[in-house]
């Protein structure tokens, strides 16, 4: 089920609310909870029923290991390391074998020349996003700082439906007090405000902005041997808009719905494109991503604990990890190892105590970002590498056609410059929309600014309108792959 979709916007969520909140209303607090469980897993199901089984058992197995974790805090002979390491390497084993299976295969089968049958696994939706949940709750649990002896609250720590399919990665320290507190159970004027107001940005963001540049990603990089350099950098461009705007618009609409359960999700991203520097990046995209990567990858790898060169080497290895978890191609590892060797360049740079102009270093990171997204897109090396070609002017170069007529330019054309036909309204979408993403307020800071009042609620019901009006370009949230 879509949040950007009717049955969800005018069945799911109404039901959803009216009865967990009549169920508080009566002091039913723990069948509100088992209440929001079920339709949690509903939501989940919607999609395909035959995964639900799957889920439940993980939530099941981590359930019992999280309880044996716990119970064993307090006895020092206890193995307790080795029933972590136990849950770490069936959560992964799971990770792997529905998502990498078919990729081990397949390079197998081009390094022997065997033909090993593929597995043709279709991956359950929100896998990675449900596992790296359950593994954080195991480490938690190992380091006595979480405690959970009820089943019903696990799996809705687990399962609570706004994060559930794409994030962003809560911890179970930050989530199940705020289900326990009586004052969340009460229905709150304030956080239905605010949540509508964060939701309605968040499905304007999707329905409007990011599905509009996706047909123009899609055509680019499906016609990437042919492209020139102006249709490459539109194809780039597009793509890392559509990005943006589709996975920061689903966290919005993640964040607005819990609010209004009285929730509060963490933020997942603050004004990721405005970064100068790698380093800054990470700290403002998928955040919540950036955290688990840190906490449960980069500190235990030593960190910057054990020398430079070690310093160097887990930072290289945690993006990698992170490229390896977003997909299984050679394209996703290719995007980890670009971004932990920028990581390592960052510190080698920070190191020699030089500093150059904000706008350069804005300059030089976002295009490194642009770039990196071009194998985070590709369907294959072969077709990133297309895309590049044409950016860096290997294709030719070339200019929108309707340059040589405003401007006089096409003696160009006698020094190799091709003239396309390129819209001006896409190039004008592509600069308004990144100015945008430089230049203006981010949610979290409209939010912060955000006043009841008539023109805002009058403003919130157009954009509402208008976003219902382009449901007939429906596509998936680009994170539900991953």
């Amino acid at each position: 089920m879509l949040f950007n979709s009717y049955p969800f916007l005018f069945m799911f969520l109404p039901l959803t609310l009216i009865v967990y909140f009549l169920l508080n209303r009566f002091n039913y607090y723990n069948a509100s909870r088992l209440w929001l469980a079920v339709a949690s897993l509903f939501f989940y199901s919607y999609w395909d029923v035959h995964y639900l089984p799957l889920m439940m058992g993980s939530i099941v197995f981590n359930f019992l290991i999280g309880s044996s974790l716990t119970k064993t805090s307090e006895k020092p002979n206890a193995p307790r390391k080795g029933i972590l390491i136990f849950g770490i390497i069936a959560n992964v084993s799971l990770l792997i074998y529905y998502k990498y299976a078919d990729f081990f295969i397949t390079n197998i089968n081009n390094a022997t020349g065997s033909e090993i049958a593929l597995l043709k696994l279709v991956l359950p939706l929100g896998i990675s996003f449900f596992t790296f949940t359950q593994i954080a709750y195991l480490v938690d649990a190992f380091r006595n700082q979480v405690k959970e002896y009820n089943f019903v609250n696990y799996v809705l720590f687990v399962t609570f439906f706004p994060h559930l399919i794409a994030g962003p990665i809560l911890h179970h320290k930050e989530m199940m007090p705020q289900f326990a507190d009586k004052e969340n159970k009460r229905f709150n004027y304030t956080n239905v405000a605010a949540g509508v107001f964060i939701f309605v940005l968040g499905l304007f963001k999707k329905v409007v902005i990011a599905d509009s540049f996706a047909p123009i990603a899609t055509q680019g990089f499906n016609g990437a041997a042919s492209l020139g350099f102006i249709e490459s950098w539109v194809t780039s461009l597009s793509y890392t808009l559509q990005l943006y705007f589709d996975f920061s618009g689903y966290s919005d609409m993640a964040i607005g719905i819990a609010l209004l359960f009285n929730v509060v999700l963490p933020i997942n991203f603050d004004s990721p494109y405005k970064a100068l520097s790698i380093q800054d990046f990470w700290r403002r995209w998928h955040m919540t991503l950036s955290r688990f990567l840190r906490d449960y990858i980069y500190i235990p790898l030593g960190g910057n604990r054990k020398g430079v060169f070690r310093t160097y080497f887990n930072l290289a290895a945690t993006f990698i990890i992170g490229g390896i978890w977003h997909g299984a191609g050679w394209t996703f590892i290719v995007w980890g190892v670009m971004h932990g060797v920028g990581q390592v360049i960052h510190r080698l740079w920070g190191k020699l105590g030089l500093k150059m102009p904000k706008f350069v270093a804005w300059f030089i990171t976002f295009n490194f970002i642009n770039i990196t997204w071009v194998f985070f897109r590709a369907e294959n090396m072969t077709q990133a590498f297309h895309v590049l070609k044409g950016m860096f002017g290997l294709h030719g170069m070339d200019l929108p056609s309707f340059f040589a007529t405003r401007l006089n330019l096409g003696s160009l054309k006698s020094y190799g410059v091709e003239f396309v036909a390129v819209s001006p309204l896409k190039l004008l979408g592509i600069a308004a929309f990144l100015l945008v993403c430089f230049a203006l307020k981010n949610t979290n800071e409209l939010r912060a600014e955000m006043k009841p009042r008539w023109v805002t609620a009058i403003m919130l019901a157009a954009l509402f309108v208008y976003s219902l009006l382009n449901f007939n370009q429906i596509s998936e949230f680009l994170y539900f792959n991953f």
